[in-house]
């Protein structure tokens, strides 16, 4: 045993030698797609499948577990794969639009999607973000595949055969297939989706196989009747609620059949274009060669050195989470044009759009990471809220492809002002600000578009527990934030200042809701009298997939302000501590059942805190304004160690849009996102003896911590550039200079390091 230590330690120096010196090392092999896989609905560990993508790609692609339509697309826990499909998936609960697969079969044709499922062992599964590939026992068929932003490369092979064949099935809710036999080709459309789509919507594809077909069929379905063998024809097209074509090949053994697929939300002469721009004459290697090479680039801009091997795959992994959405909802014409089928009206307009994207989870952490590492491409999301506004009349909160009604907040505002407070230009920043203004006064098109109650919040200062509207404290704190963005958006751009001191004053609403009696947020009556329902453990309600235990905390401009409700820093500090110390119990009547957020918070063993779900994230970062960092240092590691891995189950709830993989990317490097728009980021307890973030402005900051490891979690001396520093935070422009900050780290906390005063980050009150 001492052996395989010694041999595995000089592995992990190998390695790190290697990479801090020349990056000789392929990053992508670190990431595991299939962290988050192991969930269900009852137990989210993430709730992801594997997304064989592009960074940010128009279309994903997974192995299809679950029947067609579940939300589960792929679980770990399965042992049959039914097809191997293009997904847009955000999450479960939101559910998939635009799906269609390929699957590839020997033997008597099977179109049945539960009876052509193949077992298979993840011992014969290759899962990367650039590459998959699995064995398909029942066939003796390998599949692999690579992607590109709008399509992918698929590689069969088969065993010698008279009866190899591939599946294009198009789904259901109407779809439709053509083939061409002697151009190897089969083209279609389809149309299945969760909502928030316009009348017109189509998905088109076009695939290009390199053999011949020996014959081809297709099927079509009604809403009735089941896809089984006796829908198949000898017609060279079908169309209707559910259609898919079968293609039949002569092999030898080990023959490789490849087809090359690309889509387009435009029409099919695009979806043939992003075909020939994307892939064009490339061999599948040379596709997978690519798609290798761009996420190398976007995974080394943040270079480590220091950790475990499992620490740097977990980091790796979480990363990749993080640059899959908002994805790419735009196309480039035959003029190299930017242009883009609207999820909002229905018509192809110039522009960026993007879409799969809940600004409830994502305000918290991945997009203040893009401010940092992708201004480029957060201005560009910026030009794409833009179009949407122009195009729908609103700013999307949850969109898949278009406005779905999901969460609560109106959280657009906080991105806008932090993209543009961050120095980030290039977008009609005026456009977007009036849209801010509508947003805050009414409702839109669904009740998580616009302010849901806005005429109470507004009127009031809250919104009453008793008047009709859902998760009523939850969304006051959210407004409140928003409000302070605002304000501070709208001093940039040199609005009226009674403008200002409107949306100012309106961030203070938090002090509405909390009970100084008691220490908790809670529901205020119209009256003004406190909901009689409230208990601290009581989930939903008045508040958003969890409890007072958790909302109590989202206050992220003024956690000082906080501090004064509560009576003083040391009253709010023993209620944070208590988090951790009290029993994890709960009252989920408005339920009425156990969600599984509950579940995630019990499995913890942390006592009332609940990271699966994003409200109290940031949490622990609040004891740098409590004047105990070395609490969220302890806190910080504990929960990395603890609640993150690379495996199936290496989340601990649902990945939202790659928030709870943000919160460890952050947390890993040594810095939080307490409150953006602030350009300041609470200290935290660097993992890695080394981290470089390579900035898009040619600049490199860097954290140092030499001393790091796995006892010595707690920060005993702090130099930026070599000069003393004494704040519990950094700030934008350190970063974007290129500074270097270096810790000095410790087995005992420091408690008297960074209490005072001046080292504590923005609050409103204070500052």
């Amino acid at each position: 045993m001492k052996i395989v230590k010694i041999l595995f330690c000089f592995f992990v120096i190998i390695f790190t030698a290697a990479y801090g010196q020349n990056q000789s090392v392929s990053l992508v092999d670190f990431v595991n797609p299939l962290v988050g896989s192991d969930s269900a609905f009852e137990l989210s560990n993430g709730n992801t499948y594997p997304a064989i993508a592009t960074p940010w790609g128009m279309n994903f692609w997974t192995p299809q577990t679950g029947e067609m339509g579940n939300g589960w697309g792929y679980t770990y826990d399965s042992n049959k794969i039914r097809g191997f499909k293009q997904t847009h998936q955000p999450s479960p609960w939101i559910n998939d639009y635009a799906a269609f697969s390929l699957f590839p079969e020997t033997g008597n044709l099977q179109i049945n999607e539960d009876e052509r499922a193949s077992w298979f062992s993840h011992k014969a599964e290759i899962s990367k973000p650039h590459y998959y590939k699995v064995y398909l026992a029942d066939y003796d068929v390998t599949a692999e595949i690579v992607p590109t932003e709008r399509g992918a490369q698929f590689q069969f092979t088969f065993p010698k055969t008279d009866s190899a064949h591939v599946l294009v099935d198009g789904f259901f809710k109407g779809s439709m297939v053509k083939v061409f036999p002697k151009e190897r080709k089969v083209v279609g459309y389809c149309r299945n989706n969760s909502g928030g789509v316009p009348e017109n919507f189509h998905n088109y594809f076009v695939i290009y196989f390199d053999k011949d077909f020996e014959a081809s069929q297709t099927w079509k379905t009604n809403k009735k009747s089941k896809a089984d063998n006796s829908r198949l024809s000898k017609a060279l097209s079908a169309e209707g609620f559910h259609v898919g074509a079968a293609l039949s090949f002569k092999t030898e053994n080990n023959e490789k059949i490849t087809a090359k697929v690309a889509s387009s939300f435009i029409s099919l002469e695009q979806a043939e274009l992003n075909l020939k721009r994307e892939i064009g004459s490339d061999t599948f290697d040379q596709t997978k060669t690519k798609a290798a090479a761009l996420w190398n680039t976007e995974l080394g801009r943040i270079e480590i050195e220091g950790g475990t091997v499992e620490q740097y795959r977990t980091f790796y992994t979480a990363l990749y989470r993080v640059l899959l959405f908002p994805r790419k909802f735009y196309e480039l014409n035959a003029a190299n044009e930017i242009i883009h089928y609207s999820p909002y009206n229905g018509e192809v307009l110039p522009g960026y759009m993007f879409t799969d994207n809940g600004f409830w989870d994502t305000f918290r952490a991945v997009f203040p990471f893009f401010t940092i590492m992708y201004p480029e491409h957060t201005s560009q999301v910026m030009q794409g809220l833009v179009n949407t506004y122009k195009e729908s009349g609103w700013l999307p909160e949850w969109a898949s492809p278009g406005h779905r009604d999901c969460m609560v907040g109106s959280n657009s505002a906080i991105n806008i002002a932090d993209a543009y407070l961050r120095g980030i230009r290039g977008y009609d920043i005026e456009t977007l600000y009036e849209a801010i203004i509508k947003n805050s006064n009414s409702v839109g098109p669904v009740n998580s578009v616009g302010r849901y109650g806005a005429e109470y919040y507004n009127n009031l200062g809250y919104i009453p527990y008793d008047v009709g509207v859902n998760e009523n404290a939850a969304r006051t704190l959210e407004y409140a934030f928003a409000d302070w963005s605002i304000a501070e958006l709208g001093v940039a751009l040199d609005k009226p200042q009674k403008e200002i001191d409107l949306f100012r004053d309106r961030s203070l609403n938090y002090k509405q809701l909390f009970d100084p009696e008691i220490g908790f947020m809670r529901g205020k009556n119209k009256d003004g009298s406190w909901a009689k329902t409230f208990t601290p453990d009581k989930w939903g309600d008045a508040f958003t997939e969890g409890s007072s235990w958790h909302w109590t905390w989202c206050v992220f401009h003024d956690p000082i302000g906080l501090a004064d409700s509560f009576g003083g820093i040391e009253k709010m500090r023993n209620r944070l501590d208590a988090v951790f110390t009290a029993p994890p119990t709960f009252n989920d009547s408005y339920y009425g059942q156990q969600i599984h957020e509950i579940t995630e918070m019990l499995v913890g063993d942390m006592g009332q805190y609940a990271h699966g779900n994003q409200p109290i994230q940031h949490a622990i970062y609040l004891y740098n304004w409590l004047e105990q960092p070395w609490k969220t240092q302890m806190r910080a590691r504990e929960i990395m160690d603890k609640l993150y891995s690379s495996a199936p189950d290496g989340l601990c709830g649902d990945e939202d849009n790659g928030q709870t993989s943000a919160w460890y990317v952050f947390s890993a490097i040594g810095f939080y996102p307490v409150t953006p728009g602030t350009g300041q980021y609470a200290i935290g307890s660097p993992l890695f003896k080394n981290v470089k973030l390579h900035l898009q402005n040619g600049n490199t900051f860097e954290i140092k911590a030499p001393n790091n490891s796995k006892e010595n979690i707690y920060i005993n001396a702090i130099h930026k550039n070599k000069l003393p520093y004494t704040k519990n935070y950094i700030t934008y422009k350190d970063i974007m200079k290129g500074s270097v900050f270096s810790t000095e780290m410790s087995s005992e906390p420091n408690m008297n390091l960074r209490t005072e005063q001046s080292s504590k980050p923005y609050s409103m009150s204070q500052d």
